[in-house]
Formats: structure tokens, sequence, C-alpha cells
């Protein structure tokens, strides 16, 4: 590795992000592009850029040697994520000295040593950025460590100045991304308080530090609900933090915003009156002419009206699947304990149970000898169906979608490929959200209730897996499962 980072790159690469977005470019894309100058000017294997919102974190860029984790959701109160985001703001540190999974997978891919520097917007911590490497650096290496905070701070400068960021949901950086965190001992006293935790609460560090923290804290891995004095609502978590004597660490947020859930529930019963419409209109319209003419109608023409019911019952019965299993903790969700299975087998069989003209167009190209998954293999039949259900209504009539498989050392994947329409940079991660469609209104031109991706999303996580999309070269999407090995 060089003695110090390439600047003239650096300064090259930074003015092409500045272009970028001089010209109009913005969100994904160009944090993309952000972090292929810093790979080019740091001499990394790979590069992450990790985004916090309140439900956790989740690997919203990388490349390289980091390009698999795409998509990855990254849990807030892990103990390794807990210590990056109260450590110092620009780190240097071996990954084998950092607990959890996610180390051992970057551990297990040669990738030895890191640096992370955290992107703050106002003291708000809304991501950090990750330089990772195969040989060792120097801990002390300020150039290294000055660099990377100065590009973790051009990412800052971006979701500062909404330049299509956050990458998930909508509205200013701190109403989508700062929630509170505090470090408290056992018995209650808080030993740390970041700035978000003053803006959630109205009450400053100094107020609070060595003192009781101004509310319970619930049993950890489990949600509390607290209304402070003044009317508004917390949502608590807490957990343990390893290796900080008896200290935990808690998380909160404002929860007060009923009309998020108002518009959910009213969003929820316009998209479910609209799409169980069609289907029980076309059972209703075959059943009353078999009704009223089953004498009249040939042998061939009453098999087809019953072929017809019954397809029309299979798919009213796959969408109230779905709606039970995205609005409660029931359906095939991918609950069972995990345990390992083989995955060309379980997509081969779940292939053979598609629609017939999903059946048609699917092309399998399958190893042979691919590792067995570690999941729930009963579930990967309703990811395949949506997958391809997908892929199947974005692309033209009768065009091929491929069904590939691979597996790394820590990981096996299976794809979805299409020629379709493709799917936009700054969508990616947005059409993994309940309910999100891309086109709205009545001049939709492809239907459908936008809880497929939604569902599969739940369903892989669920597993300790993960899903992504991104555009395919020459046109057409690319849906990635990731699965842990057995």
């Amino acid at each position: 590795m060089p003695d110090r980072p390439d600047y003239p790159c650096l300064i090259a690469g930074h003015a092409d992000v500045i272009e970028m977005l001089n010209a109009g470019e913005v969100g994904l894309p160009v944090l993309n592009r952000l972090l292929q100058v810093a790979a080019q000017a740091l001499g990394a294997a790979g590069m992450a850029f990790v985004e916090y919102g309140p439900s956790g974190g989740r690997v919203v860029s990388a490349n390289g040697a980091a390009g698999w984790a795409v998509g990855r959701p990254i849990r807030p109160l892990d103990e390794a994520t807990s210590e990056l985001l109260c450590g110092p703001r620009v780190q240097s540190l071996r990954i084998d000295a950092l607990p959890g999974e996610l180390a051992e997978q970057l551990d297990g891919r040669g990738l030895r040593y890191m640096i992370s520097a955290r992107a703050e917007v106002g003291g708000l911590t809304i991501g950090t950025l990750y330089a990772l490497y195969r040989d060792a650096i120097r801990s002390d290496d300020a150039e290294y460590q000055v660099a990377l905070g100065y590009l973790a701070s051009s990412a800052a400068h971006m979701y500062g100045d909404q330049a299509g960021l956050p990458v998930h949901g909508d509205g200013t950086v701190v109403a989508a991304l700062a929630d509170g965190l505090a470090i408290v001992t056992r018995d209650g006293t808080v030993q740390l308080w970041n700035p978000a935790a003053e803006k959630v609460t109205g009450l400053r560090a100094a107020e609070l530090l060595d003192r009781p923290l101004p509310f319970p804290v619930p049993p950890p891995g489990q949600v509390l609900d607290h209304r402070l004095p003044d009317g508004r609502w917390l949502k608590i978590t807490s957990g343990e933090l390893p290796g900080a004597g008896a200290a935990r660490v808690v998380t909160f947020r404002d929860s007060s915003d009923q009309h998020v859930r108002d518009h959910d529930r009213d969003l929820f019963v316009a998209v479910t009156s609209h799409e169980l419409r069609t289907p029980v209109t076309v059972i209703k319209g075959y059943a009353d002419t078999l009704d009223a003419h089953w004498e009249s109608l040939s042998e061939s023409d009453r098999r087809q009206a019953a072929g017809l019911i019954g397809q029309r019952a299979g798919e009213l019965a796959r969408l109230v699947d779905r709606l039970l299993s995205t609005t409660n903790d029931v359906g095939p969700v991918g609950g069972s304990p995990p345990v390992p299975f083989d995955l060309v087998e379980t997509l081969r069989a779940a292939a053979t149970d598609l629609p017939a003209d999903l059946r048609h167009r699917l092309v399998l190209q399958l190893p042979d000898d691919l590792p067995k998954a570690l999941g729930d293999r009963a579930s990967l039949a309703t990811v395949l169906t949506e997958l391809t259900t997908n892929a199947g209504k974005y692309s033209p009539d009768g065009s091929p979608v491929q069904l590939t498989a691979e597996a790394d050392k820590r990981t096996v994947a299976f794809r979805v490929s299409d020629r379709g329409i493709g799917v936009r940079p700054e969508h990616v991660e947005r059409a993994f959200e309940r309910f999100w469609q891309g086109e709205s209104g009545d001049r939709r031109r492809y239907p459908g209730a936008g809880l497929g991706l939604y569902l599969v999303r739940r369903i892989v996580e669920r597993q300790n897996g993960w899903v992504s999309l991104r555009p395919r070269d020459g046109g057409g999407t690319v849906a990635e499962v990731r699965l842990p090995r057995g």
C-alpha cells in the first residue's frame, strides 16, 4: 500500500462527484461514485457506506471486496456498531478485534483491517464510511484517517443538502435518521447522551450525565412506549453492551406522529380494495356463467371456465397471504428455526409450482455442486414466486427470466434477472417499502399492491440473510438473495 493517499486521484475524483451534483444527479449514483473515488485514492480493497435510520442501519453502497454486502442490515444494538458510534469519529481498527457476525464475514473474506469515519450532520450521525484492507495499516497513519474523514464529511454534506438522500425514507435528515442514544449503567445512571437524544427529548447532556435516566428502560430485546410529561411519546429499546461492565445502550425516538399509522391504514384499505376487485370479479363472472348456462356450454367451455376460476382463486389466495404476512406476524415469513438445506433442489421444486406463464419463461442455470444454505426452506417458494412475478410483470411478454445461483466462503446466493424496464438507482431501496409503487394514480401501467418485495425482505432477513436490487447490464433488473452457508 502507498505511504500516503493518492491525492491527485482524490481531488480529480471528488471533482467528478461535484460535477455530477452540479449536473443535477442526486442520490445513490453520486454516493456510489464517491466510494469509487475513495477506493482508488486510499488503495482500499473495498469500501462500504452504512446509512442509519430509526430502526437501524443498512449497507446502501459498497464496492470491491465489500460489494457483496449491499443491502445487508446492520443491527443498531450490535456491540461493534455501538463501539464505532460512540468512539472517535475516525478510527483505525483490526477487524478481528470487533465482535459480531459481520466482523467474522469480513475476516473470512481476507479483510483484516479497516478505517471507519462517521458522517455527521449537525452533530447527528447519519452514516459511517468504511475503508477495508487485506494488509496491515498503521493505526497512527494520520493522512489516511484525515482523507477518509474528509470523504465521510462529503457524504454527510450530500445528506445535509437533501441531494436525493437518505436512501431510506423521505423528509429531512433529522426527521428520518436521528435516533436518540444513551449509554447507562445498570442502575440507570447516564454515561453518554448523544446530540440526537437532546433533540428528541429537549434535555441537554450537561443536565443528565452521571444522573438517572429520565424514563424507564425496557428489558433487552423488548420495546417500550413511554409518554413524556409534555405529552409526546417515545419508543424505547435497549440492549446489553458487552465488554462495558453492566452498561446498557438505550435507543429512543419520538413516535408521536400518529398520522403515519393512519396513512398506512387508509392506504392498506385502498390498495386491498383495488387489488381484490379484479380476481373476485372474474371468479364471480365465470361462476355465474356456469350456473346460468351449464347445459348450453360445451365440455371444453366448462373446463376453460373452471380453469380460469381456479387460476384467479390462486391469485386471490396469494394476495390474501401477502396482505396477512405484511400486516401481522402470520403467514410464510420464515419464522422456523434455520436448518441446512439444498438451495438448488429447493429452487427447482419451487419453480415447478409457479404459474404456467412464468414456468415457461423461467431459464434455470443452477450448479449441481452448490453448498447448502442455512435458513427456512419452506419460505423460499414465496421468495421465488414474488421475485419471478415481479420480473415477469415488468418485462416484455414472453421474454426470458433467468434464475442463477452461486456461493462464496460465507454465503449462498441466487439471482432472478430480467430484461424489463429496469430499476432506477434511486429506487433500488424504496422498492422494498410497504405499498411503494414506481407509478401512482389511475394511470399505472403495472398492477400490484406494492407488497411483494417488502415481504421478500422480511422473509430473508429473518433468516440472517439479505436481498438487494440493481440495474442489469444491458437493461433489466437483477434481484439477489444471500443466505448464510449451512
